[in-house]
C-alpha cells in the first residue's frame, strides 16, 4: 500500500502525540520531589501504593496514548519510505 499521501498528516498527529504524552507524563509527577524525579524515592516505607481516581485515569490514558504513538510511528515510516 501507498501511505505517502498521508504523510504530511501523520507527522502533525505525530507532533501532537507526542507533545500530549510529554504532557500525560509530567501531570503524574505532581508528588514527587527531586529525589523521586531522579529514580529515587521520598517515601521511606517501601510500600506500593495504588491509584486511584484521576491517577488511574491518568496512567490509562498514558499508556492508550502511548500505543497510539506507536502505532503512528510505524504509519509514518511507511509513509516517509
Amino acid at each position: 500500500m501507498n501511505f505517502q499521501p498521508l504523510a504530511p498528516y501523520v507527522s502533525i498527529i505525530e507532533i501532537i502525540l507526542g507533545i500530549v504524552l510529554i504532557v500525560l507524563v509530567l501531570l503524574q509527577m505532581k508528588g514527587a520531589d527531586l529525589g523521586g524525579f531522579l529514580g529515587g524515592s521520598s517515601d521511606m516505607s517501601g510500600g506500593v501504593r495504588t491509584r486511584r481516581g484521576i491517577e488511574a485515569t491518568l496512567h490509562q490514558l498514558t499508556i492508550i496514548t502511548s500505543v497510539i504513538f506507536f502505532i503512528n510511528t510505524i504509519l509514518a515510516f511507511l509513509a516517509w519510505g
